[in-house]
């Protein structure tokens, strides 16, 4: 049955709305299609040299969406003799395509980030460029910074190393189907059933990742659930909303993009960079309140190790309700911000992940700050002066900052528009919900199944974050993007 009921709704148009509501240019100036000439008529050369490896023979793979085609980065492993594993991340080299200050990178240091709409995709860098020069696709020698670094058997990150090389990339694969087939749940895909030495490089990589994973873990880690929801889109209509679930491949690469960031970050300390940091929690209070909801007591100051177990200890009791724990814990915490981290300074950490050296580093298609950071490792290795001021970083983190809580909105604005065709047919109906949001423009709810968010219009007198309830679904406005609910 189809749910728009408005088949004049362009949601292309909207998104783009949408993209220079919140301070986004969706086109790229004139200036940047006379760079890409540029590029392409005189290329970087991708050859080996003193200072850039080939390492073209490796198994190297990717693991990424079904439909992805900005591949920032490829990992192999290998064990070694003492027993540790050996991983390498192979991240595109952007830098090499996209000088400092030209109007490629001058518009990137605008917008800051790729921004993905459901229904369109808005690229920070050209495509010809994140899509295709840079992108680290399948059978093709592309140039890369890669993070190496070495995983004992207590998931302890040892010794590490960054520098530049020339890769390959040998199978270009997917998340669902690589994680499906590392829990055993599907037969490998294709290019892995094809390869036994894929099959085992998978398994080593994933080996690995679950050692990194226990030792976050250990350290106070959050495990927790992020459930997104996705709108199923044909011929630019909008079906139905599913939920997106985390698997073992996209936990591998999670961990090892950590690691890798962790890595980058420690090499960097003699300089100034950005760092990604999350501050102690401001409704710490709040969280102690729901644990004690649910008969469990934390500290009274902010400890991420004393959450985690709480965390940990409350998906083995109630794993349905896990996901709206999850939610409730994320809101509570709040967003990250990037800052300017000098020689000296302590580090200011990040709570969620429990780690006191964190940047960005394995997406310079997609982030900014990915890129200058790329940036500050060349200048490292080359023992060259720093391509940025602290100024300039400082000017980069804040806008950064900002254009990322800006790119949320736009993803929830259009996400909201998608939510309100998928349910338009389904007012009057209960849905067991939690609170997500309580401020002074109102409370706000999440229903479970499927998990969309939307206005609580009646009965949100005495809510907070994390309480439970059951809503009716009382009105929608595809226009504007917004769904009602009243408490039942």
């Amino acid at each position: 049955m189809p749910t728009n009921a408005n088949p004049h709704i362009d949601l292309q148009a909207i998104s783009r709305q949408v993209m220079t509501q919140y301070g986004f240019e969706p086109n790229f100036p004139p200036e940047i299609i006379r760079q890409l000439a540029q590029i392409k008529s005189n290329p970087p050369k991708s050859l080996p040299s003193p200072d850039i490896r080939d390492m073209r023979t490796l198994l190297w793979s990717s693991i990424d969406n079904d439909t992805s085609r900005d591949l920032d980065q490829i990992e192999y492993a290998e064990r070694t003799p003492g027993g540790q594993i050996k991983i390498m991340i192979g991240i595109a080299d952007v830098d090499a395509f996209v000088p400092k200050d030209s109007p490629i990178d001058k518009h990137a240091a605008i917008e800051t980030t790729t921004v993905y709409t459901g229904v369109s995709i808005f690229p920070m860098l050209p495509e010809e460029l994140s899509t295709g020069a840079t992108s680290l696709l399948e059978d093709a020698d592309k140039l890369s910074v890669v993070t190496e670094y070495l995983v004992g058997a207590d998931g302890s990150v040892n010794s590490s190393n960054v520098y530049r090389a020339i890769v390959r990339n040998k199978a270009q694969l997917t998340y669902r189907a690589v994680g499906a087939w590392l829990e055993g749940t599907a037969a490998p895909p294709s290019k892995v059933a094809a390869s036994s030495g894929l099959q085992a490089q998978l398994k080593l990589q994933d080996e690995a990742a679950q050692a990194l994973r226990k030792r976050r873990y250990e350290c106070g880690a959050l495990d927790i659930d992020t459930q997104e929801t996705r709108a199923v889109v044909s011929n630019d209509q909008v079906v139905d909303v599913e939920t997106e679930q985390k698997n073992r491949a996209t936990e591998l690469i999670e961990d090892f993009m950590i690691a890798a960031n962790g890595v980058v970050a420690r090499m960097l300390e003699k300089v100034s960079s950005l760092r990604r940091i999350v501050k102690t929690p401001e409704r710490w209070d709040r969280i102690v309140q729901l644990a004690a909801g649910l008969g469990e007591k934390l500290p009274a100051d902010p400890n991420s190790k004393a959450l985690n177990d709480f965390l940990v200890k409350r998906r083995a009791i109630d794993p349905d309700h896990f996901a709206d724990l999850s939610l409730a814990v994320i809101k509570l915490i709040g967003p990250g911000e990037y800052v300017v981290e000098r020689p000296g300074d302590p580090a200011q950490g990040h709570f969620g992940l429990a780690v006191q050296d964190y940047t960005h580093s394995t997406a310079p298609n997609r982030r900014f700050a990915d890129l200058v950071t790329q940036r500050l490792v060349k200048s490292v290795l080359t023992n060259s002066t720093s391509p940025y001021s602290d100024a300039e970083l400082g000017t980069i983190a804040a806008n950064c900052t900002q254009k990322g809580d800006a790119e949320r909105k736009v993803e929830r604005q259009m996400s909201k528009r998608m939510a309100a065709i998928a349910m338009s047919r389904r007012i009057g109906e209960t849905f067991d919900a939690i609170v997500t949001g309580a401020t002074p423009k109102g409370t706000f709810v999440r229903v479970m199944q499927p998990h969309v968010e939307g206005l609580l219009v009646e009965g949100a007198k005495g809510l907070d974050v994390g309480d439970r309830l059951k809503v009716k679904l009382t009105k929608t406005d595809v226009q504007r993007g917004y769904i009602d609910f009243a408490r039942v």
